[in-house]
């Protein structure tokens, strides 16, 4: 590394920590100046050398790939009492805010995983609380209550 190189990442470093510190937000005692000063520069120094090859062992799958999913179909549906998720194996009794946070539809999903299009997204004892909380408080009946109220007028 050149002496030009070592200095500007010297300065950059100073400046970057200068400014971080003048932040009222970050409280830092007088002894971790030096050790962040220390790291700071380090990651200057890191950023300003040319960047490795990268390497053939990476996360991220090929863009072609398909997703492995974390458990089968089969038994993500054994539980009545949950669903789980094939994302991160945990169970939901619904799976559509859990599918939210990661960008997903329920179609998405589904053809992600290459699930049938029936595939449900709520588990069946939820699905059956809520629907028998639905019928007790009567929703859906009120077209049925007017239809009954309205009886033929006799001659």
């Amino acid at each position: 590394m050149t002496d030009e190189t070592s200095t500007s990442a010297v300065e950059l470093a100073t400046e970057l920590t200068i400014a971080w510190l003048s932040n009222q937000n970050n409280r830092v005692s007088a002894e971790d100046v030096p050790a962040f000063l220390r790291t700071m520069h380090a990651t200057v120094t890191e950023l300003a050398s040319p960047a490795p090859a990268a390497e053939p062992d990476t996360q991220e799958p090929a863009p072609d790939a398909g997703f492995t999913p974390a458990v089968t179909a089969r038994k993500s549906l054994a539980s009545k009492e949950h669903i789980l998720s094939m994302i991160d194996g945990k169970p939901y009794k619904t799976l559509r805010r859990h599918l939210s946070g990661h960008g997903l539809t329920p179609e998405q999903y589904r053809e992600r995983y290459n699930l049938k299009a029936d595939y449900p997204m709520v588990a069946e004892n939820y699905s059956a609380a809520r629907r028998e909380m639905a019928m007790k408080i009567g929703l859906g009946q009120k077209g049925r209550a007017a239809k009954g109220a309205r009886k033929p007028k006799s001659a």
